[in-house]
């Protein structure tokens, strides 16, 4: 168990149950300065924080939580008349409009989404599909405007073949970008037009043909919770308690958190925090109890808000407390 060992971390201290605390993003400095500096319309303070960072899966967060940003839309339009050039400012103006569009639509169901809100949504991809292929054009080693492209392509329901396509892309240029292998799980799950088999293989694939102790391995849990919340009452139990899910799980942990080369770096909460979940709906007590061990009631507000919503916290407490027994 490298992930214990190497952090000093015994199962015994777990009797003392850390206090239990919300963190909402990786913890990088970074985050809140580049949010003031959005906040503020302060393009050259942004443009430090992100120009500082390689543009790789280590800027994605960082362009998110500007992209997050209310108002960004309006002060990146006079920054694009000022630097027609400029490769970045059309990537923070692509990637906005991604978060922008998906505001207009909403996280309601299709069917409750109305056909004004839709013909937002879809005007704003487009609008961001422009400058991310002008990124692209300009800057042919980023990876970053290829990942903005797998998600407008979801929403604007590009196809299979496409969105796998801009997935290569991105994996081109960074080859264990988490987030783009994210991106493809949704893409090739039941929801959206893929299958169960297809997201599992996938996922599976993807963790076990990456070098040990990489961050890959958070596909595994995902896609089994994908797969459990795709399913009915009764039917979602049967399928996760099932002996092929916690092994599946087991071997996703050995090749990622468990692994001697595992380094608690950008996106080691995350991961535990979802196997902790997925081991707990699989009733795999010991897998479960490891992971709450090493969070130390750090809680991500993914997956635990499959759980409960409003507050996912509680969620994680609820399943910290089935483990230890």
């Amino acid at each position: 168990m490298a992930l214990l060992r190497d952090w000093g971390l015994t199962l015994g201290r777990w009797a003392g149950r850390p206090e239990v605390t919300l963190q909402k993003d990786s913890g990088d400095p970074d985050l809140p300065r580049v949010r003031a500096a959005a906040e503020a319309a302060d393009w050259p303070a942004v443009r430090a924080v992100l120009e500082a960072r390689p543009e790789s899966a280590d800027r994605t967060e960082l362009l998110w939580a500007v992209a997050e940003t209310a108002g960004v839309e309006r002060w990146i339009t006079p920054v694009l008349e000022a630097e027609p050039d400029a490769p970045l400012p059309r990537l923070v103006a692509g990637i906005r409009h991604i978060t922008w569009g998906w505001e207009a639509r909403t996280d309601a169901r299709a069917k409750d989404v109305s056909r004004k809100q839709f013909e937002v949504f879809h005007a704003r991809l487009r609008q961001a599909e422009q400058w991310l292929y002008e990124v692209a054009e300009r800057e042919p080693g980023w990876c970053s405007p290829w990942y903005g492209l797998q998600i407008t392509g979801r929403g604007l329901q590009v196809g299979q073949a496409v969105a796998r396509r801009r997935f290569e892309a991105t994996v081109r240029r960074s080859p264990h970008h988490l987030g783009a292998h994210q991106q493809q799980l949704q893409q090739v799950c039941a929801k959206w037009s893929g299958s169960h088999e297809e997201m599992h293989a996938f996922a599976r694939t993807a963790t076990l043909g990456a070098p040990g102790g990489t961050l890959l391995g958070q596909l595994v849990p995902y896609a089994h919770i994908e797969h459990w919340l795709d399913l009915g009452d009764g039917a979602d139990t049967r399928y996760i308690r099932a002996p092929e899910v916690a092994a599946s799980l087991n071997e996703a942990a050995d090749h990622s958190y468990r692994h001697p080369d595992f380094e608690r770096g950008r996106g080691w909460l995350p991961l535990v925090n979802t196997f902790a979940m997925a081991f707990s709906l699989a009733g795999d007590g010991a897998g479960a109890r490891e992971c709450f061990e090493a969070a130390e009631g750090r809680v991500t507000e993914s997956p635990w808000y499959y759980l409960n919503g409003s507050d996912p916290t509680a969620a994680y407490r609820k399943m910290r407390s089935a483990a230890r027994r």
